[in-house]
């Protein structure tokens, strides 16, 4: 690691690989945008607690965390404070997204959907969307690579 303290990226996929203790949602999601506001929530905070270890270990972050998500309404959901009839039914616990955001800890941001690395780990995928995003982790063949 460098002095200058690069930015963390933190995406929830790379989280699950390595998190142990995984389980079922304890919800029924009635739709996509509050399952998506409450993985939000639960990158926040391990992107907050990441954010306190790498503290720990002297290294200051001083631009905001960014947490992409590829649901406008969820990211809506997280900006606006007020509670709304599409938000009453989600349990508060998951309103702490919203409270860090305030705080000016996390952003949310737009990251559209045909961007999104997450689906090599977790669907097949045509080979020209699997190259591209293996090309986008770093990740090269060694076949190809030998031949040039």
């Amino acid at each position: 690691m460098t002095r200058e303290a690069p930015p963390v990226t933190h995406s929830s996929w790379v989280w699950e690989i390595f998190h142990r203790d995984k389980k079922k949602q304890d919800f029924v999601a009635l739709s996509s945008a509050k399952v998506e506001y409450v993985a939000a929530t639960g990158a926040s905070c391990q992107a907050i607690w990441l954010k306190r270890i790498l503290e720990d270990m002297g290294e200051l972050q001083t631009s905001v965390t960014e947490i992409f998500c590829d649901n406008k309404s969820a990211i809506a959901m997280a900006k606006n404070p007020v509670q709304q009839n599409r938000t009453k039914h989600i349990d508060i616990k998951y309103h702490f997204l919203r409270d860090v955001q305030a705080k000016g800890h996390i952003e949310m941001r737009y990251f559209p959907t045909e961007e999104q690395l997450a689906d090599i780990f977790t669907k097949a995928l045509p080979r020209d969307r699997f190259q591209f995003q293996r090309r986008m982790l770093g990740v090269t063949d060694k076949c190809i690579k030998e031949k040039y």
